[in-house]
């Protein structure tokens, strides 16, 4: 084990720093974006590119560019739900997402505001629909900015923190023990079984606010962008508007 797990992260350690991280930032940012990010599976390489972290500069780059990456991922799908967000609802590719999952994103930012937003970053499928869903709402970007920089920090900073020390603590001991690579793989398993674990649970927690009844449940952004703002505006609690 230790020593297919050393070749492996010797390859990963030997693509060019900058490279991975702006892969890493290229990744995140694709998997944060409308539709795209239901495919790409931005975490899974932001973990990887991890392990080759060697230094605090590395490991401070890595951070910072991940959560670049977020942040201009989650702000492509808000413009593009400001700008063309009901056709996209009402393409081809919109209907093959469901209109159950379009109606929970608005139901739930609606309901929740802010919060909807924060918390969103960790709820499967949503975390890619909401931002456009707020842009289709009316709500002034800034505020977005508000809720969704803190939800890409704190992520940016599991997973690469996750990534760095793992693979750290790993280099440290695999010359002494012969089990090393397992304690490696066993630490990745714990926080991927960690993230689903925390991600049902918030999405248990939240799944009331989602499903709303038929005559409870909030107008169209395409119909109705001035209820939106209002119903958007006045919902949730958190960072104000600046």
């Amino acid at each position: 084990m230790n020593e297919l797990l050393s070749t492996l992260l010797d390859f990963i350690s030997s693509i060019d720093p900058l490279f991975r991280v702006l892969f890493a930032g290229i990744a995140i940012a694709l998997e944060t974006s409308i539709l795209i990010g239901l495919i790409v599976p931005g975490d899974t390489v932001v973990l990887v590119a991890s392990t080759a972290v060697s230094n605090p500069l590395e490991y401070t780059s890595m951070v910072v560019v991940v959560i670049i990456g977020a942040l201009c991922g989650e702000s492509f799908g808000f413009f593009l739900g400001r700008w063309v967000g009901p056709r996209i609802r009402a393409s081809r590719v919109g209907r093959r997402i469901g209109e159950k999952n379009w109606a929970r994103a608005e139901t739930y930012l609606a309901r929740r505001g802010g919060l909807a937003i924060f918390l969103s970053r960790f709820i499967p499928v949503l975390h890619s629909l909401i931002p456009l869903t707020v842009g289709m709402s009316g709500m002034r970007y800034r505020r977005f900015m508000a809720w969704t920089v803190p939800a890409c920090v704190l992520w940016a900073l599991a997973y690469v923190s996750v990534g760095t020390f793992a693979a750290g603590g790993y280099r440290e001991l695999s010359s002494e023990l012969h089990w090393a690579g397992y304690a490696f793989v066993g630490v990745i398993v714990l926080f991927a079984v960690l993230v689903v674990v925390v991600k049902k649970l918030i999405q248990r927690a939240e799944r009331r606010h989602m499903t709303a009844a038929h005559d409870d449940a909030p107008p169209s952004a395409a119909q109705d962008g001035a209820v939106g703002r209002r119903g958007v505006e006045g919902s949730g609690s958190g960072p104000a508007a600046t």
